[in-house]
C-alpha cells in the first residue's frame, strides 16, 4: 500500500483546513475516492485522536491507525475496541473524539447539547465507513458444512429449537450426520450494534419467531451463553462443543460460517453480498442534509441479509476545532478509495461504493 496518498491529503488539509475535504479530490494532492496523490513531503499535522466503539471494525480500524501513523508521525490515533454502545456512550460524555457505531444514532439520541465535544449548538452526523456481513458461526462436532433458513436461526436464538439433530435443522442439510446434542445459543453480553443488526434480520425475515424486534442489549428473557465484545463471542463458540454464535465475518475466519437459505437460494456471508444491501438500502428519513445514516433493505434479492454497516459519529462542529480538524483528516483517509481498500484486504470488509465515498467525503467537508 502506497503511503504518499495519505501524506499528500493531510498536507493539503494542513496548508488549508477550511479546503480539507476539497482538496480530497483535486489533483495532485488527491487520495479521495479514485484519487492518487504525487505530493511529496511529511505530514505537518499533529496531535491525538481518541475513537471508541463498535468492536467489529476491530482488524480495519488497526490498519487504518497503522497507515495513518506512518504517514504522519506526529499523530496518535487510539482507538477503543470496546462496543458500539460504549462507544456512542463515550462520545456523548466527551470521551472520544469520535465513535464506531454499528448501527447509527436514533432520532432521540441526536440534537444539539447532546455531546459534550461538540460545540453547543451542534448535533452529531453519521458517516458509514465500513460494511461487512454478520456471520451465523458454529463448532458442531462432525459439521463442516451448515445451512439454515432464517425461521431456524430465530428459534435456535429463541431457544424454542435446542437439539441439533431437530427436524428444522435436518430438513435444510440433507446428508449431513446432525449430532442429537444440546445447541448452546452464544450472544453478547454488552450492548452492540451487532446485535441489533442480527436482531433485526431475524424480525425481519422471521417475525413469527423472533417477536424481540431490534435491539442493541439481548432479550432479557432469553437463555444462551453470552460473551463480552465481537472477540468473546468467537472465542466462546471456538472453545465450546456444539455452540454457534453472530460475529462481524472478519473477526471468525476459522470457524464454520452457516449459509442461510433465503428464497431457497443457500447465501454465505461475503462482502459482496453485503455490499448489494447497501446499494439498495435509502437514508433514513427527517435527518440533517450530511446525516447518512441508512434504512437497510434486508429483503434484497441476491443480497445476505444479516449486514452490518459500521458508522464514524462526528460532531456537526466541535467545540476544540483543531480535534475537528484530526478528525477531517483521519476519517478522510478511512473513507477513501485508498483506505476502503486496506480495509478489505486486512477485514474482509466491502469497500464503500464510489457513490457513497462521495457522500461521506461532502459530509466531512461540512464538519467544523
Amino acid at each position: 500500500m502506497k503511503i504518499s496518498p495519505i501524506a499528500g491529503t493531510v498536507l493539503a488539509f494542513v496548508t488549508a483546513v477550511s479546503l480539507v475535504g476539497c482538496a480530497a479530490n483535486e489533483a495532485p494532492t488527491s487520495a479521495a475516492p479514485g484519487g492518487e496523490s504525487s505530493a511529496p513531503g511529511a505530514s505537518a499535522l499533529s496531535g491525538t485522536l481518541q475513537g471508541t466503539g463498535a468492536s467489529s471494525m476491530k482488524a480495519a480500524q488497526e490498519k487504518w491507525v497503522a497507515d495513518f501513523q506512518t504517514a504522519n508521525p506526529a499523530v496518535t490515533v487510539n482507538y477503543s475496541p470496546d462496543g458500539s454502545g460504549a462507544g456512542r456512550d463515550a462520545f456523548a460524555a466527551g470521551g472520544a473524539d469520535f465513535a464506531g457505531s454499528d448501527r447509527p444514532l436514533k432520532d432521540e439520541e441526536i440534537g444539539a447539547g447532546k455531546f459534550a465535544g461538540c460545540a453547543a449548538d451542534s448535533s452529531a452526523l453519521n458517516l458509514p465507513v465500513y460494511i461487512s456481513p454478520i456471520a451465523i458461526i458454529f463448532n458442531v462436532e462432525g459439521v463442516t458444512d451448515l445451512t439454515l433458513d432464517p425461521a431456524t436461526v430465530a428459534g435456535i436464538f429463541a431457544g424454542t429449537i435446542t437439539k441439533w439433530n431437530d427436524p428444522a435443522i435436518a430438513a435444510t442439510n440433507d446428508g449431513v450426520t446432525l449430532p442429537d446434542a444440546t445447541i448452546t445459543a452464544v450472544h453478547r453480553a454488552d450492548g452492540s450494534g451487532t446485535t441489533n443488526n442480527f436482531t433485526d434480520t431475524l424480525s425481519k425475515l422471521a417475525p413469527e419467531v423472533w417477536t424481540w424486534g431490534a435491539a442493541d442489549e439481548w432479550p432479557a428473557d432469553l437463555s444462551g451463553e453470552n460473551a463480552t465484545g465481537t472477540s468473546g463471542v468467537v472465542q466462546t463458540v471456538t472453545q465450546g462443543t456444539n455452540t454457534i454464535g453472530y460475529a462481524d465475518a472478519s473477526a471468525a475466519a476459522k470457524l464454520g460460517h452457516a449459509s442461510l437459505l433465503v428464497n431457497g437460494t443457500p447465501l454465505q456471508p461475503t462482502a459482496e453480498a453485503a455490499a448489494a444491501i447497501v446499494d439498495h438500502s435509502p437514508k433514513i428519513e427527517g435527518r440533517p442534509e450530511h446525516d447518512l445514516a441508512l434504512s437497510l433493505d434486508r429483503t434484497a434479492e441476491g443480497a445476505y441479509p444479516a449486514v452490518l454497516v459500521s458508522y464514524a459519529i462526528v460532531c456537526q462542529t466541535y467545540a476544540d476545532s483543531a480535534k475537528g480538524a484530526l478528525v477531517k483528516a483521519y476519517l478522510g483517509y478511512v473513507a477513501s478509495a485508498e483506505g476502503q481498500a486496506a480495509a478489505a484486504g486486512a477485514a474482509g470488509s466491502a469497500p464503500l461504493s464510489s457513490d457513497l465515498q462521495a457522500q461521506v467525503k461532502a459530509a466531512l467537508d461540512s464538519v467544523k
